[in-house]
């Protein structure tokens, strides 16, 4: 779903991130508020107190919608679920969840603690904002905290759409699936609405381009494009858990991996390994054994005219539980461990030797062949 990611801060111990897009939707809504809303709410102000206006309602806005991403966090984290962290992006923001959560009320709860935590800091924004009109504080302040009242429970109603995976598309998919007792009909069925909900914005925001409304309209369109992509892509990740659960990761390896000795310069390793198989990551041998691994990842933080002065050996990450898997291991927590380190290789060991590689194209492929020759299977557990 992301692209580059950047740090903020750590939050209750969930770190706080964002995607470049996010930068897009910050200058969209500081100029739309500035340029539309506001002066729409009071007329004759300077175009300097409009875009201050603009400024704070949008770090109002973002902050609460961190807050309702970190109320799915705590609450996933209390049902034992592991949560990577909060990012923003283009469309809003989201908690960053690896696994299903373990159950129909697991699901139920972190669904509904976003919408709820909404409600709750729109109600209190209305209320400090009714405060400030008995106290007489300036009009611009008081106008910019109704805003981001109403603008909460705006968010909190349309996250409460039945539409996967928006937050009532999960609360839905939790009643479904305490019915059913099968999360993959639950899944499927959600998935399906929220597939089609994103259609009918998009077909709503071509009516309003030829109403006239081409920002607004273009804006529901991506609305309405992502939804569907989002969906489909949930549909797929549970259908490859499916798929890989049980399989170990040595059906996926690559034996007789390529490896580079510690020894060489990092500009030996590029031209000579980089440039040729075109992996960013590669294990690292040092007098016969493995001593780690290289990635492309930590060439790049080595200036250009630096890499015949370095050697392989030096800049090589050790063995961890973040870059090595045993090859007996499920390959469901191969995928996890990718997903976790933002890694798509892994090396495999077998009896504390290297045995392999595992990268997340080998299974992804695997995934694909499966469903292609085996497509009643697979979806019998969806029906």
């Amino acid at each position: 779903m992301f692209g580059k990611r950047i740090k903020l801060f750590n939050l209750m111990g969930f770190e706080v991130k964002f995607d470049l897009s996010w930068i897009i939707i910050v200058l969209l809504v500081t100029w739309s508020m500035a340029a539309g809303v506001f002066p729409a709410y009071i007329e004759n102000l300077t175009k300097e107190i409009y875009w201050t206006m603009g400024v704070i309602a949008a770090l109002g806005l973002f902050a609460s919608v961190i807050f309702h991403e970190l109320c799915h966090s705590i609450v996933a984290r209390w049902f034992g679920l592991p949560i990577k962290g909060i990012t923003l992006f283009i469309f809003g923001g989201v908690a960053e969840m690896n696994e299903e959560p373990p159950s129909p009320k697991a699901e139920f709860y972190m669904a509904v603690a976003g919408p709820a935590a909404s409600i709750v800091i729109g109600l209190l924004f209305l209320m400090f904002a009714s405060w400030g009109v008995r106290l007489g504080w300036p009009r611009p302040a008081e106008t910019v905290i109704r805003y981001l009242g109403y603008i909460n429970l705006v968010l909190a109603g349309f996250n409460l759409i039945p539409a996967f995976p928006l937050d009532g598309g999960r609360v839905l998919r939790a009643a479904l699936w305490h019915g059913k007792k099968d999360l993959h009909s639950a899944t499927r069925i959600s998935t399906r609405i929220g597939s089609a909900f994103g259609l009918l914005l998009v077909f709503a925001g071509i009516a309003l381009i030829f109403g006239g409304y081409f920002i607004g309209g273009l804006w529901w369109i991506f609305i309405g494009l992502f939804l569907r992509s989002a969906s489909k892509l949930a549909l797929l990740r549970l259908r490859m858990r499916y798929v890989l659960r049980g399989e170990p990761v040595r059906a996926f390896m690559k034996s007789e991996p390529v490896t580079v000795p510690a020894g060489i310069s990092i500009e030996d390793l590029i031209e000579d390994f980089v440039y040729k198989y075109h992996f960013k990551m590669f294990p690292v041998i040092e007098n016969g054994s493995l001593s780690g691994c290289i990635t492309t990842r930590a060439i790049k933080e080595i200036p250009r005219d630096e890499w015949s002065r370095h050697t392989v050996g030096e800049k090589a990450e050790p063995c961890s539980g973040d870059n090595i898997i045993d090859a007996d291991t499920d390959a469901i927590d191969a995928l996890r461990t990718m997903q976790r380190t933002d890694r798509s290789r892994l090396m495999v060991l077998d009896g504390g030797k290297l045995a392999g590689v595992i990268s997340l194209k080998d299974m992804l492929r695997f995934l694909s062949l499966r469903l292609e020759l085996e497509q009643e299977t697979i979806q019998k557990p969806l029906e």
